[in-house]
C-alpha cells in the first residue's frame, strides 16, 4: 500500500483540523468575494461542545466547498485544505485499490454514482468528438441489460444510442453472440465510436461482467472504444473478496471507474467516486466558468467538502487490513445464507465474490418478501426476482429468522 494505512483516533482528528485550518473560515476571516458561508449560525451552532470530538460534523458546519477536479491544474485556494483531503481519498482508491500508478490518474468526489456514470459517457463522447471529429449520431453506448438506469440516463441527456446487450438468465453473464451481433449491427448503421461500459456488481444482482467479452469483440472489428467500470456497487468489496481480479488500472484498456461510497463503506448518501487516467476529463473543461480558480471539470460544480471528509475518515479508520476483515465477514454471511438456500433447494444466483444473494421470485412469499424488505427486480406483477443485500446491519440472526419463515412457506 502506497497511501493507505491505519490512523488513530486522534491522528484523524488532527488531520481534518489541519485541513480546516488551511481552508477560509467564514467565521473569524474577511472574505468578501464568495457567493458562500458557514452554515446558518441560528440553526447549526458551530460552539456545540459535541463537535469537538467530530470531525466530520465540524466540517459540515464550516462548509467547506470542494467544486473542480484537484488532480488537474489549480483549484479554489479558500478550501486548499479539504481540497487535499480529496485528493488523498482518491490516491488511496485508484493507487491502493485500483492498482493506478502514482499521479497517473484525475477524478473527483462527486455527488453519486449515477453522476460518476454520467461524468465517464459524457467524458468519452468529447474525447472522440474533439480528437476524431466524430460525430454524435457515430457514437455509440455498449452496456448490459442489467446495467444501472444511470446509462440509459446518460444516453438520454448526451443524445447516445445505448446498445443493450442480453445476458444468459441463470448466470447473468453477457450473451457474447449478441453482443458481437449488435456490434456489427450498429458498425453497419453508422456507429463508429464506441463507449462500453462494463458492471463490476450490477445493482440487481451483484453480477460482475467480464471485461475481455467486450474488447475481444471491438479488437476483432478495429472499432475504436473506451471502456469504463461501473463499480459503484461492487468497488469496495470485489478488489477486496477477489485478491487476483485485473479488473482495475493494472488493465491498460480500462480508462476509468465509478464508485460509491455511500453503499458498502456507508459514507453518507450523496457520496460517489469518478477516477480516470489522465489525459480524458480535460474533455469536459467547462471554459466559462471563468471565476472558479483551475476552472471546472464535473458535472455538478460545486460541492460539500465534508463527503470527502467522511470518505477520508472511513478509509483511514479501517486501514486496508481492517476493510479487508469486514469484507470477509459479510462474505462469510452470504455464503451462510447460500448453504440455507442450498438446503432447501430454492434457486438463486450470486456472483462468488459479492454479498449480494437474488433468490427466484416464485420461491419467495409476497408475505415473506413484504416482512423483510426484499427488493423486487420490478415493482410489478411479472417481478421475477428478489435480491438481499449483506449489509453491515445484517446479522446472521436476521438470517436465520428470514430462513425459518421461508421453510415454513416452502413445507407448507
Amino acid at each position: 500500500m502506497n497511501y493507505w494505512k491505519k490512523l488513530s483516533q486522534e491522528e484523524r482528528g488532527n488531520r481534518i483540523q489541519q485541513a480546516l485550518t488551511e481552508n477560509v473560515n467564514f467565521s473569524t476571516d474577511i472574505s468578501l468575494g464568495y457567493p458562500a458561508s458557514h452554515l446558518d449560525g441560528k440553526v447549526f451552532n458551530d460552539d456545540a461542545p459535541f463537535l469537538k470530538d467530530a470531525p466530520i460534523l465540524q466540517t459540515y458546519v464550516a462548509n467547506p466547498n470542494n467544486i473542480g477536479c484537484h488532480t488537474f491544474g489549480t483549484s479554489e485556494k479558500a478550501f486548499s485544505g479539504t481540497h487535499q483531503i480529496e485528493r488523498e481519498v482518491l490516491q488511496v482508491i485508484a493507487v491502493d485499490i485500483f492498482k493506478a500508478e502514482p499521479k497517473s490518474i484525475d477524478g473527483y468526489i462527486s455527488p453519486g454514482g449515477t453522476e460518476a456514470n454520467i461524468q465517464a459517457i459524457w467524458m468519452f463522447r468529447n474525447y472522440f468528438i474533439n480528437n476524431f471529429d466524430a460525430l454524435v449520431d457515430e457514437i455509440a453506448i455498449v452496456a448490459s441489460e442489467d446495467t444501472h438506469y444511470s446509462i440509459p440516463k446518460a444516453a438520454n441527456l448526451l443524445q447516445l444510442d445505448w446498445l443493450r446487450v442480453a445476458v444468459d438468465f441463470d448466470t447473468r453473464a453477457i450473451d457474447k453472440r449478441k453482443l458481437e451481433e449488435s456490434v456489427v449491427k450498429a458498425q453497419a448503421n453508422g456507429k463508429r465510436y464506441f463507449i462500453v461500459v462494463s458492471n463490476l456488481g450490477t445493482t440487481m444482482f451483484g453480477s460482475v461482467d467480464n471485461p475481455e467479452d467486450y474488447i475481444s469483440v471491438f479488437e476483432k472489428y478495429h472499432l475504436p472504444y473506451k471502456m469504463h467500470i461501473d463499480g459503484a456497487y461492487g468497488g469496495f468489496v470485489y478488489p477486496f473478496s477477489n485478491q487476483l481480479s485485473t479488473i482495475n488500472f493494472s488493465n491498460p484498456k480500462i480508462s476509468s471507474i465509478t464508485i460509491d461510497a455511500h453503499k458498502m463503506l456507508q459514507a453518507p448518501y450523496g457520496t460517489g467516486v469518478f477516477i480516470c487516467r489522465k489525459g480524458y476529463i480535460e474533455n469536459v473543461l467547462t471554459k466559462e466558468a471563468e471565476y472558479v480558480e483551475g476552472m471546472d471539470l464535473t458535472l455538478c460544480g460545486s460541492r460539500s467538502g465534508a463527503n470527502a471528509v467522511a470518505v477520508w475518515m472511513i478509509l483511514f479508520t479501517y486501514g486496508p487490513n481492517g476493510w479487508f476483515e469486514k469484507v470477509s465477514v459479510l462474505q462469510m454471511r452470504t455464503q451462510f445464507l447460500c448453504n440455507e438456500l442450498d438446503a432447501l433447494n430454492i434457486p438463486y444466483f450470486r456472483e462468488s465474490f459479492m454479498n449480494i444473494v437474488t433468490i427466484r421470485a416464485a420461491n419467495v412469499p409476497l408475505a415473506v418478501a413484504a416482512k423483510y424488505d426484499l427488493v423486487p427486480q420490478k415493482h410489478s406483477s411479472d417481478n421475477q426476482w428478489y435480491k438481499i443485500v449483506l449489509m453491515d446491519h445484517v446479522e446472521v440472526e436476521h438470517l436465520t429468522t428470514f430462513i425459518q419463515d421461508l421453510k415454513e412457506k416452502v413445507y407448507a
